[in-house]
Protein backbone atom coordinates (compact mmCIF):
# COMPACT_ATOMS: atom_id res chain seq x y z
CA UNK A 1 0.00 0.00 0.00
CA UNK A 2 1.02 3.07 -0.81
CA UNK A 3 1.33 6.21 1.48
CA UNK A 4 0.86 9.46 1.37
CA UNK A 5 3.88 11.40 3.81
CA UNK A 6 3.81 14.94 2.31
CA UNK A 7 1.07 17.05 0.51
CA UNK A 8 1.88 20.57 -1.11
CA UNK A 9 1.70 23.60 1.14
CA UNK A 10 -1.40 25.72 0.29
CA UNK A 11 -0.77 29.05 -1.24
CA UNK A 12 -3.08 30.42 0.28
CA UNK A 13 -3.13 31.41 4.50
CA UNK A 14 -3.62 27.32 5.72
CA UNK A 15 -6.23 27.03 9.23
CA UNK A 16 -6.10 23.47 10.64
CA UNK A 17 -9.08 21.29 10.83
CA UNK A 18 -9.27 19.06 13.40
CA UNK A 19 -9.93 15.28 12.93
CA UNK A 20 -12.18 13.78 15.33
CA UNK A 21 -14.46 10.94 15.91
CA UNK A 22 -17.30 10.85 13.27
CA UNK A 23 -19.79 8.32 14.95
CA UNK A 24 -22.28 11.05 13.85
CA UNK A 25 -21.49 13.76 12.30
CA UNK A 26 -17.69 14.55 12.51
CA UNK A 27 -16.93 18.13 13.49
CA UNK A 28 -15.86 20.49 10.60
CA UNK A 29 -13.43 22.57 12.55
CA UNK A 30 -13.37 26.38 11.90
CA UNK A 31 -16.10 27.68 9.88
CA UNK A 32 -14.35 30.66 8.77
CA UNK A 33 -12.18 30.34 5.37
CA UNK A 34 -9.07 29.61 4.03
CA UNK A 35 -8.43 33.26 3.55
CA UNK A 36 -10.27 36.35 2.40
CA UNK A 37 -10.59 35.01 -1.19
CA UNK A 38 -11.43 30.98 -0.59
CA UNK A 39 -14.64 29.73 0.21
CA UNK A 40 -15.24 27.09 3.17
CA UNK A 41 -17.84 24.06 2.28
CA UNK A 42 -19.43 22.23 5.08
CA UNK A 43 -21.09 18.99 2.48
CA UNK A 44 -24.21 17.38 5.01
CA UNK A 45 -23.91 13.45 4.38
CA UNK A 46 -26.67 11.48 2.80
CA UNK A 47 -26.63 8.27 5.19
CA UNK A 48 -30.05 6.09 3.25
CA UNK A 49 -29.69 6.37 0.02
CA UNK A 50 -28.18 3.09 -1.92
CA UNK A 51 -24.76 4.09 -3.60
CA UNK A 52 -24.08 1.35 -6.43
CA UNK A 53 -20.34 1.06 -6.39
CA UNK A 54 -18.32 -1.25 -7.04
CA UNK A 55 -17.25 -4.10 -3.99
CA UNK A 56 -19.57 -2.54 -1.98
CA UNK A 57 -23.23 -3.21 -0.97
CA UNK A 58 -25.85 -5.95 -1.17
CA UNK A 59 -25.67 -8.71 -3.50
CA UNK A 60 -28.54 -10.46 -4.90
CA UNK A 61 -27.89 -14.40 -5.62
CA UNK A 62 -29.33 -16.01 -8.93
CA UNK A 63 -30.52 -19.22 -9.63
CA UNK A 64 -28.36 -21.44 -11.86
CA UNK A 65 -31.61 -22.18 -13.70
CA UNK A 66 -33.45 -19.19 -14.12
CA UNK A 67 -33.89 -16.96 -16.90
CA UNK A 68 -34.10 -13.54 -17.38
CA UNK A 69 -37.49 -13.17 -16.39
CA UNK A 70 -36.87 -14.46 -13.04
CA UNK A 71 -37.52 -10.64 -11.47
CA UNK A 72 -40.62 -11.11 -12.06
CA UNK A 73 -41.55 -15.14 -11.42
CA UNK A 74 -39.52 -15.14 -8.02
CA UNK A 75 -41.33 -12.03 -6.90
CA UNK A 76 -37.99 -9.79 -6.68
CA UNK A 77 -39.89 -7.18 -8.15
CA UNK A 78 -42.78 -6.64 -5.83
CA UNK A 79 -41.50 -7.97 -2.24
CA UNK A 80 -43.48 -7.20 0.70
CA UNK A 81 -42.26 -5.41 3.69
CA UNK A 82 -44.36 -6.01 6.39
CA UNK A 83 -42.72 -3.47 8.72
CA UNK A 84 -43.38 -0.75 6.52
CA UNK A 85 -46.76 -1.51 4.79
CA UNK A 86 -44.31 -0.74 1.56
CA UNK A 87 -43.65 -3.02 -1.76
CA UNK A 88 -39.86 -2.86 -2.66
CA UNK A 89 -37.91 -4.11 -5.78
CA UNK A 90 -34.53 -6.09 -4.56
CA UNK A 91 -32.93 -4.75 -7.52
CA UNK A 92 -33.11 -1.30 -5.97
CA UNK A 93 -31.06 -2.36 -3.09
CA UNK A 94 -28.86 -4.96 -4.37
CA UNK A 95 -25.81 -3.34 -6.66
CA UNK A 96 -24.29 -7.20 -8.07
CA UNK A 97 -26.54 -10.21 -9.19
CA UNK A 98 -24.30 -12.80 -8.32
CA UNK A 99 -24.57 -16.26 -10.27
CA UNK A 100 -23.12 -19.61 -9.34
CA UNK A 101 -23.37 -21.59 -12.44
CA UNK A 102 -21.39 -24.70 -13.53
CA UNK A 103 -19.00 -25.01 -16.25
CA UNK A 104 -20.97 -27.70 -17.79
CA UNK A 105 -23.31 -24.66 -18.56
CA UNK A 106 -20.58 -22.10 -19.70
CA UNK A 107 -19.20 -24.14 -22.13
CA UNK A 108 -21.15 -26.92 -22.75
CA UNK A 109 -18.86 -28.39 -25.82
CA UNK A 110 -15.66 -27.36 -26.36
CA UNK A 111 -15.45 -23.63 -27.55
CA UNK A 112 -18.83 -23.12 -27.30
CA UNK A 113 -18.70 -20.30 -24.68
CA UNK A 114 -22.38 -19.56 -23.86
CA UNK A 115 -21.65 -15.76 -23.07
CA UNK A 116 -20.78 -15.11 -26.56
CA UNK A 117 -24.12 -16.02 -27.81
CA UNK A 118 -26.26 -13.33 -27.31
CA UNK A 119 -29.53 -15.59 -27.67
CA UNK A 120 -28.12 -17.61 -24.39
CA UNK A 121 -29.60 -17.43 -21.33
CA UNK A 122 -26.75 -16.25 -19.29
CA UNK A 123 -26.70 -13.74 -21.69
CA UNK A 124 -30.22 -12.53 -21.53
CA UNK A 125 -29.65 -12.56 -17.45
CA UNK A 126 -26.62 -10.58 -18.06
CA UNK A 127 -28.44 -7.80 -19.83
CA UNK A 128 -31.07 -7.99 -17.46
CA UNK A 129 -28.79 -7.25 -14.83
CA UNK A 130 -26.58 -4.20 -16.98
CA UNK A 131 -30.35 -2.87 -17.43
CA UNK A 132 -31.07 -2.08 -14.05
CA UNK A 133 -27.95 -0.63 -13.26
CA UNK A 134 -26.38 -3.97 -11.76
CA UNK A 135 -23.11 -4.94 -11.77
CA UNK A 136 -22.90 -9.28 -12.49
CA UNK A 137 -20.24 -11.55 -10.09
CA UNK A 138 -19.89 -15.51 -11.10
CA UNK A 139 -18.54 -18.66 -9.30
CA UNK A 140 -18.08 -21.64 -11.72
CA UNK A 141 -18.03 -24.64 -9.76
CA UNK A 142 -16.40 -28.46 -11.52
CA UNK A 143 -17.27 -30.62 -8.86
CA UNK A 144 -20.46 -32.70 -9.67
CA UNK A 145 -21.19 -34.06 -6.08
CA UNK A 146 -24.59 -33.51 -4.71
CA UNK A 147 -25.21 -31.66 -7.91
CA UNK A 148 -24.66 -33.55 -11.22
CA UNK A 149 -22.11 -33.23 -14.79
CA UNK A 150 -20.83 -30.11 -13.66
CA UNK A 151 -17.89 -30.41 -15.91
CA UNK A 152 -18.66 -30.64 -19.33
CA UNK A 153 -18.26 -34.11 -20.76
CA UNK A 154 -15.87 -33.45 -23.84
CA UNK A 155 -13.38 -33.10 -21.04
CA UNK A 156 -13.94 -36.79 -19.96
CA UNK A 157 -14.05 -37.92 -23.40
CA UNK A 158 -10.20 -36.28 -23.83
CA UNK A 159 -9.21 -38.61 -20.90
CA UNK A 160 -9.58 -36.64 -17.79
CA UNK A 161 -8.86 -39.20 -14.84
CA UNK A 162 -12.48 -38.68 -12.73
CA UNK A 163 -14.05 -40.05 -9.73
CA UNK A 164 -17.85 -40.86 -8.58
CA UNK A 165 -20.02 -39.28 -6.21
CA UNK A 166 -20.20 -42.17 -3.42
CA UNK A 167 -23.65 -41.60 -2.48
CA UNK A 168 -24.95 -41.10 -5.90
CA UNK A 169 -22.91 -44.30 -7.49
CA UNK A 170 -23.70 -44.52 -10.99
CA UNK A 171 -26.09 -41.67 -11.26
CA UNK A 172 -23.87 -39.59 -13.37
CA UNK A 173 -22.18 -37.28 -10.91
CA UNK A 174 -18.73 -37.56 -11.50
CA UNK A 175 -16.00 -35.41 -11.25
CA UNK A 176 -12.45 -34.06 -12.39
CA UNK A 177 -9.56 -34.87 -10.29
CA UNK A 178 -8.03 -31.08 -10.03
CA UNK A 179 -4.75 -32.87 -10.28
CA UNK A 180 -5.08 -34.33 -13.88
CA UNK A 181 -3.11 -32.55 -16.20
CA UNK A 182 -6.11 -32.89 -18.87
CA UNK A 183 -8.37 -30.97 -16.40
CA UNK A 184 -5.71 -28.68 -16.01
CA UNK A 185 -5.53 -27.96 -19.51
CA UNK A 186 -9.09 -27.74 -20.74
CA UNK A 187 -9.96 -25.53 -17.31
CA UNK A 188 -6.98 -23.22 -18.09
CA UNK A 189 -8.39 -22.90 -21.93
CA UNK A 190 -11.45 -22.03 -20.64
CA UNK A 191 -10.94 -19.37 -18.11
CA UNK A 192 -8.70 -17.49 -20.34
CA UNK A 193 -11.88 -17.31 -22.86
CA UNK A 194 -13.82 -16.07 -20.03
CA UNK A 195 -11.13 -13.27 -19.24
CA UNK A 196 -10.75 -12.65 -23.15
CA UNK A 197 -14.38 -11.47 -23.47
CA UNK A 198 -15.25 -10.40 -19.64
CA UNK A 199 -12.40 -8.74 -17.93
CA UNK A 200 -14.39 -5.63 -17.38
CA UNK A 201 -14.86 -4.55 -14.12
CA UNK A 202 -18.02 -2.38 -15.14
CA UNK A 203 -19.73 -5.91 -15.93
CA UNK A 204 -18.20 -7.79 -13.80
CA UNK A 205 -18.13 -6.95 -9.69
CA UNK A 206 -15.68 -9.96 -8.76
CA UNK A 207 -15.66 -13.51 -9.65
CA UNK A 208 -14.84 -16.58 -7.02
CA UNK A 209 -11.42 -17.20 -8.30
CA UNK A 210 -11.12 -21.06 -7.51
CA UNK A 211 -14.34 -22.84 -7.66
CA UNK A 212 -12.92 -26.61 -6.68
CA UNK A 213 -14.41 -28.68 -3.82
CA UNK A 214 -17.31 -29.62 -3.34
CA UNK A 215 -19.70 -26.68 -4.25
CA UNK A 216 -16.80 -24.82 -5.47
CA UNK A 217 -16.00 -23.97 -1.46
CA UNK A 218 -12.48 -24.98 -1.59
CA UNK A 219 -13.29 -27.68 0.62
CA UNK A 220 -13.77 -31.74 0.99
CA UNK A 221 -11.44 -32.20 -1.94
CA UNK A 222 -10.64 -35.71 -3.77
CA UNK A 223 -6.96 -35.70 -5.55
CA UNK A 224 -5.69 -38.66 -7.09
CA UNK A 225 -2.81 -38.00 -5.14
CA UNK A 226 -3.09 -35.55 -2.67
CA UNK A 227 0.35 -34.60 -2.38
CA UNK A 228 -0.48 -32.39 -5.63
CA UNK A 229 -2.53 -30.29 -3.60
CA UNK A 230 0.12 -27.27 -3.83
CA UNK A 231 0.39 -27.59 -7.34
CA UNK A 232 -3.52 -27.57 -8.03
CA UNK A 233 -3.95 -24.41 -5.60
CA UNK A 234 -0.85 -22.54 -7.00
CA UNK A 235 -1.55 -23.39 -10.64
CA UNK A 236 -5.26 -22.22 -10.10
CA UNK A 237 -4.72 -18.93 -8.47
CA UNK A 238 -2.09 -18.31 -10.84
CA UNK A 239 -4.13 -19.20 -13.59
CA UNK A 240 -7.03 -16.36 -12.32
CA UNK A 241 -4.23 -13.58 -11.66
CA UNK A 242 -2.87 -13.85 -14.74
CA UNK A 243 -6.03 -13.88 -16.95
CA UNK A 244 -7.93 -11.48 -15.12
CA UNK A 245 -6.38 -7.86 -14.27
CA UNK A 246 -9.56 -5.65 -14.04
CA UNK A 247 -12.11 -8.01 -11.94
CA UNK A 248 -11.67 -8.96 -8.63
CA UNK A 249 -10.88 -11.74 -7.88
CA UNK A 250 -12.32 -13.75 -4.42
CA UNK A 251 -11.43 -17.04 -2.36
CA UNK A 252 -13.02 -18.65 0.38
CA UNK A 253 -10.65 -18.48 3.76
CA UNK A 254 -11.66 -21.19 5.82
CA UNK A 255 -8.86 -23.44 7.82
CA UNK A 256 -9.62 -26.44 5.62
CA UNK A 257 -8.87 -24.77 2.29
CA UNK A 258 -7.77 -27.32 -0.70
CA UNK A 259 -7.99 -29.77 1.78
CA UNK A 260 -9.15 -33.45 1.61
CA UNK A 261 -11.57 -33.67 4.44
CA UNK A 262 -13.99 -35.98 3.29
CA UNK A 263 -14.17 -37.21 6.61
CA UNK A 264 -15.42 -34.04 8.01
CA UNK A 265 -14.50 -30.43 9.45
CA UNK A 266 -11.63 -30.71 11.77
CA UNK A 267 -10.84 -27.87 13.78
CA UNK A 268 -7.67 -28.82 13.40
CA UNK A 269 -5.85 -26.20 11.48
CA UNK A 270 -3.57 -28.07 8.83
CA UNK A 271 -0.24 -26.41 8.79
CA UNK A 272 0.00 -24.84 5.45
CA UNK A 273 -3.67 -23.28 5.01
CA UNK A 274 -2.33 -20.44 6.23
CA UNK A 275 0.39 -20.36 3.90
CA UNK A 276 -1.51 -21.26 0.87
CA UNK A 277 -4.26 -18.29 1.45
CA UNK A 278 -1.40 -15.54 2.22
CA UNK A 279 0.01 -16.54 -1.33
CA UNK A 280 -3.53 -16.34 -3.34
CA UNK A 281 -3.88 -12.83 -1.67
CA UNK A 282 -0.20 -11.49 -2.49
CA UNK A 283 -0.94 -12.73 -6.18
CA UNK A 284 -4.16 -10.18 -5.73
CA UNK A 285 -6.72 -11.91 -4.68
CA UNK A 286 -9.64 -10.58 -1.99
CA UNK A 287 -11.44 -12.47 0.34
CA UNK A 288 -15.13 -14.05 1.70
CA UNK A 289 -16.72 -16.55 3.52
CA UNK A 290 -19.69 -18.92 3.18
CA UNK A 291 -20.96 -19.64 6.36
CA UNK A 292 -21.13 -16.01 8.19
CA UNK A 293 -23.81 -16.81 10.68
CA UNK A 294 -22.88 -20.83 11.34
CA UNK A 295 -20.68 -20.22 14.05
CA UNK A 296 -19.95 -24.43 13.97
CA UNK A 297 -17.59 -23.37 10.59
CA UNK A 298 -17.25 -19.59 11.16
CA UNK A 299 -14.65 -19.72 14.12
CA UNK A 300 -11.87 -18.08 15.81
CA UNK A 301 -9.19 -19.18 12.83
CA UNK A 302 -11.48 -17.81 10.43
CA UNK A 303 -12.09 -14.96 12.34
CA UNK A 304 -8.32 -14.09 13.58
CA UNK A 305 -7.25 -14.51 9.48
CA UNK A 306 -9.89 -11.79 8.47
CA UNK A 307 -8.31 -9.61 10.79
CA UNK A 308 -4.86 -9.98 9.18
CA UNK A 309 -6.17 -8.23 5.90
CA UNK A 310 -8.29 -6.05 7.08
CA UNK A 311 -8.21 -2.75 5.09
CA UNK A 312 -6.03 -4.44 3.31
CA UNK A 313 -8.56 -6.64 1.11
CA UNK A 314 -12.26 -6.23 0.61
CA UNK A 315 -14.54 -9.04 2.54
CA UNK A 316 -17.31 -10.49 0.81
CA UNK A 317 -19.52 -12.64 3.18
CA UNK A 318 -22.31 -15.20 2.23
CA UNK A 319 -24.74 -16.09 5.07
CA UNK A 320 -24.51 -19.82 5.74
CA UNK A 321 -27.96 -20.66 7.07
CA UNK A 322 -31.34 -20.55 4.82
CA UNK A 323 -33.70 -19.87 6.68
CA UNK A 324 -36.63 -20.45 4.20
CA UNK A 325 -37.25 -24.20 5.11
CA UNK A 326 -34.10 -26.42 4.19
CA UNK A 327 -31.85 -25.52 6.80
CA UNK A 328 -32.37 -26.45 10.39
CA UNK A 329 -31.03 -23.38 11.55
CA UNK A 330 -31.95 -23.41 15.07
CA UNK A 331 -29.24 -26.26 15.98
CA UNK A 332 -26.42 -23.86 15.27
CA UNK A 333 -24.20 -24.01 18.02
CA UNK A 334 -24.05 -20.75 19.10
CA UNK A 335 -27.96 -21.20 21.13
CA UNK A 336 -29.03 -17.97 19.49
CA UNK A 337 -31.53 -18.88 16.60
CA UNK A 338 -34.46 -19.81 18.00
CA UNK A 339 -36.32 -21.98 15.67
CA UNK A 340 -39.47 -19.89 13.49
CA UNK A 341 -37.29 -17.01 13.83
CA UNK A 342 -35.78 -16.30 11.06
CA UNK A 343 -34.64 -12.61 12.43
CA UNK A 344 -32.08 -14.55 14.66
CA UNK A 345 -30.42 -16.08 12.32
CA UNK A 346 -30.05 -12.37 10.23
CA UNK A 347 -28.77 -10.91 13.49
CA UNK A 348 -26.01 -13.63 14.03
CA UNK A 349 -25.00 -12.82 10.53
CA UNK A 350 -24.93 -8.77 10.64
CA UNK A 351 -22.70 -8.76 13.97
CA UNK A 352 -20.08 -11.32 11.97
CA UNK A 353 -20.55 -8.86 9.26
CA UNK A 354 -19.93 -5.94 11.65
CA UNK A 355 -16.76 -7.49 13.28
CA UNK A 356 -15.67 -9.19 10.31
CA UNK A 357 -16.32 -5.47 8.49
CA UNK A 358 -17.45 -7.05 5.37
CA UNK A 359 -17.95 -5.16 1.81
CA UNK A 360 -20.45 -6.91 0.81
CA UNK A 361 -23.63 -8.73 2.63
CA UNK A 362 -25.79 -10.96 0.46
CA UNK A 363 -29.93 -11.62 0.20
CA UNK A 364 -29.67 -15.10 -0.76
CA UNK A 365 -31.50 -17.07 -3.49
CA UNK A 366 -35.07 -16.92 -2.98
CA UNK A 367 -34.68 -15.47 0.86
CA UNK A 368 -37.08 -12.70 1.22
CA UNK A 369 -36.38 -12.49 5.37
CA UNK A 370 -34.07 -9.32 5.18
CA UNK A 371 -37.05 -8.11 3.48
CA UNK A 372 -39.72 -9.71 5.28
CA UNK A 373 -38.09 -10.72 9.03
CA UNK A 374 -34.98 -8.35 9.18
CA UNK A 375 -35.94 -4.69 7.17
CA UNK A 376 -34.42 -2.58 9.83
CA UNK A 377 -30.68 -4.16 9.64
CA UNK A 378 -31.06 -4.64 5.90
CA UNK A 379 -31.76 -0.81 6.05
CA UNK A 380 -28.68 -0.61 8.57
CA UNK A 381 -26.03 -1.86 6.56
CA UNK A 382 -26.71 0.41 3.71
CA UNK A 383 -26.24 3.07 6.53
CA UNK A 384 -23.15 1.71 8.11
CA UNK A 385 -21.52 -1.11 5.87
CA UNK A 386 -19.09 -1.10 3.45
CA UNK A 387 -18.01 1.97 2.28
CA UNK A 388 -19.86 5.13 2.47
CA UNK A 389 -17.18 8.63 1.71
CA UNK A 390 -18.07 11.89 1.26
CA UNK A 391 -15.94 15.14 1.76
CA UNK A 392 -17.15 17.02 4.87
CA UNK A 393 -15.10 19.68 4.61
CA UNK A 394 -13.68 21.76 1.62
CA UNK A 395 -11.80 25.06 0.80
CA UNK A 396 -11.68 26.25 -2.67
CA UNK A 397 -10.70 29.89 -3.88
CA UNK A 398 -13.41 32.24 -5.10
CA UNK A 399 -11.55 34.10 -7.89
CA UNK A 400 -8.58 32.30 -9.57
CA UNK A 401 -6.34 34.13 -12.63
CA UNK A 402 -5.89 31.93 -15.66
CA UNK A 403 -2.24 30.70 -15.58
CA UNK A 404 -2.32 30.95 -11.80
CA UNK A 405 -2.36 28.45 -8.91
CA UNK A 406 -5.42 27.27 -7.49
CA UNK A 407 -4.95 25.75 -3.94
CA UNK A 408 -7.27 23.58 -2.33
CA UNK A 409 -8.03 22.09 0.67
CA UNK A 410 -10.63 18.96 1.41
CA UNK A 411 -11.07 16.19 3.80
CA UNK A 412 -12.85 13.42 3.78
CA UNK A 413 -15.30 10.63 6.18
CA UNK A 414 -15.94 7.46 5.42
CA UNK A 415 -19.25 6.38 6.93
CA UNK A 416 -19.06 3.11 6.60
CA UNK A 417 -16.96 0.27 8.40
CA UNK A 418 -15.60 -1.50 5.38
CA UNK A 419 -13.12 0.19 3.17
CA UNK A 420 -12.66 1.09 0.03
CA UNK A 421 -10.29 -1.08 -2.11
CA UNK A 422 -8.74 1.12 -4.43
CA UNK A 423 -5.22 -0.75 -3.48
CA UNK A 424 -6.13 -4.01 -4.77
CA UNK A 425 -4.02 -4.25 -7.66
CA UNK A 426 -7.20 -5.07 -10.42
CA UNK A 427 -7.95 -1.28 -9.73
CA UNK A 428 -4.13 -0.43 -9.07
CA UNK A 429 -5.54 3.14 -7.25
CA UNK A 430 -7.42 4.46 -9.89
CA UNK A 431 -10.32 6.04 -7.91
CA UNK A 432 -9.10 9.62 -6.93
CA UNK A 433 -11.01 12.87 -5.88
CA UNK A 434 -11.22 15.43 -8.44
CA UNK A 435 -12.48 19.06 -8.67
CA UNK A 436 -14.40 20.21 -11.38
CA UNK A 437 -15.03 23.24 -12.96
CA UNK A 438 -18.63 23.47 -14.30
CA UNK A 439 -19.91 26.04 -16.72
CA UNK A 440 -23.39 26.87 -16.67
CA UNK A 441 -24.83 24.36 -17.64
CA UNK A 442 -23.37 21.95 -15.30
CA UNK A 443 -20.28 20.62 -17.88
CA UNK A 444 -17.08 20.39 -16.90
CA UNK A 445 -14.71 22.98 -18.23
CA UNK A 446 -11.45 21.94 -16.74
CA UNK A 447 -10.58 18.96 -14.19
CA UNK A 448 -8.33 18.56 -11.03
CA UNK A 449 -7.69 15.38 -9.77
CA UNK A 450 -5.55 15.22 -6.49
CA UNK A 451 -3.08 11.77 -7.18
CA UNK A 452 -2.06 12.24 -3.88
CA UNK A 453 -5.10 11.61 -1.96
CA UNK A 454 -5.94 7.70 -1.91
CA UNK A 455 -9.73 6.58 -1.07
CA UNK A 456 -8.24 2.90 0.43
CA UNK A 457 -6.96 5.33 3.35
CA UNK A 458 -10.20 6.59 4.47
CA UNK A 459 -11.08 4.70 7.44
CA UNK A 460 -14.34 4.87 9.93
CA UNK A 461 -13.64 7.84 12.20
CA UNK A 462 -10.18 8.52 11.12
CA UNK A 463 -11.17 11.89 8.40
CA UNK A 464 -7.86 12.31 6.33
CA UNK A 465 -7.61 16.11 4.69
CA UNK A 466 -5.44 16.95 1.68
CA UNK A 467 -3.89 20.04 0.34
CA UNK A 468 -3.10 20.42 -3.61
CA UNK A 469 -2.80 23.29 -6.04
CA UNK A 470 -3.18 23.17 -9.89
CA UNK A 471 -2.87 25.47 -12.68
CA UNK A 472 -6.11 27.09 -14.09
CA UNK A 473 -5.93 27.02 -18.07
CA UNK A 474 -7.56 26.67 -20.97
CA UNK A 475 -11.03 27.76 -20.12
CA UNK A 476 -12.74 31.17 -21.35
CA UNK A 477 -12.74 33.51 -18.30
CA UNK A 478 -15.57 33.67 -16.83
CA UNK A 479 -18.16 32.19 -13.91
CA UNK A 480 -18.19 28.69 -13.12
CA UNK A 481 -18.93 26.36 -10.30
CA UNK A 482 -16.34 24.68 -7.63
CA UNK A 483 -17.48 20.67 -8.01
CA UNK A 484 -15.91 17.59 -6.24
CA UNK A 485 -16.47 14.00 -7.31
CA UNK A 486 -14.24 10.93 -7.31
CA UNK A 487 -13.25 10.04 -10.75
CA UNK A 488 -11.73 6.58 -12.50
CA UNK A 489 -8.47 8.11 -13.61
CA UNK A 490 -8.21 5.00 -15.86
CA UNK A 491 -10.35 6.16 -18.39
CA UNK A 492 -10.46 8.67 -20.70
CA UNK A 493 -11.59 11.86 -19.73
CA UNK A 494 -11.49 10.62 -16.25
CA UNK A 495 -15.11 10.32 -15.65
CA UNK A 496 -16.54 10.07 -12.24
CA UNK A 497 -16.47 6.46 -10.97
CA UNK A 498 -17.32 6.16 -7.19
CA UNK A 499 -20.45 7.65 -5.46
CA UNK A 500 -20.20 10.25 -3.11
CA UNK A 501 -22.61 10.58 -0.08
CA UNK A 502 -23.12 13.93 -0.01
CA UNK A 503 -26.88 15.28 -0.34
CA UNK A 504 -29.16 14.81 -3.90
CA UNK A 505 -29.71 18.73 -4.11
CA UNK A 506 -26.13 19.62 -4.34
CA UNK A 507 -25.56 17.04 -7.17
CA UNK A 508 -25.44 17.85 -10.76
CA UNK A 509 -27.73 15.40 -13.42
CA UNK A 510 -24.17 13.31 -13.91
CA UNK A 511 -23.18 12.96 -10.20
CA UNK A 512 -20.77 16.14 -9.07
CA UNK A 513 -21.38 17.83 -6.01
CA UNK A 514 -21.21 21.56 -6.02
CA UNK A 515 -19.02 22.93 -3.94
CA UNK A 516 -19.08 27.25 -4.59
CA UNK A 517 -18.68 30.30 -7.12
CA UNK A 518 -15.67 31.25 -8.54
CA UNK A 519 -14.62 33.95 -11.20
CA UNK A 520 -11.65 33.01 -13.46
CA UNK A 521 -10.47 36.13 -14.50
CA UNK A 522 -7.56 37.01 -17.09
Amino acid sequence: MRYIKSILALAFVAVSFSLVSCDKEPKPGKDTPISGDASTVKLSPERTAVLRNPLNGWTLYIGRSWDETFWQKQGYDAINVPSEGITVKASDYASTAYLRTTWAKMEPTEGNYVWRDPSSTFSKLLKSCKDRKMRFALRIVVDGRDQGLNTPQYVFDAGCKSYDDPNYLGKGRISPYPDDPVFQEKYSKFIKALAQDLDDADVLDFIDAFGLGKWGECHTFIYYDVKNKKQVFDWITSLYSESFKHVALLINYHRMIGTDNTSGWSDTVPSDTEGLLDSAVEKGYSLRHDAFGMTGYYKSWEKGYVVKWQNRRPVVMEGGWITSGTHRYWIDPSGDYREGHPEDVRLGEYKACAEAKVNMMDLRTGEMSWFTDAWDLTKKFIQEGGYRLYPDLVSVPKNVKLGAKASISHRWVNLGWGYCPNNIPQWNYKYKPAFALLDKDENVAALFVDKAAEPSEWLKDKPKQYSFSAVVSDVPAGEYTWAVGIVDTSKDGNPLGLEIATKSNVKTAKGWTKLAQVNVTK
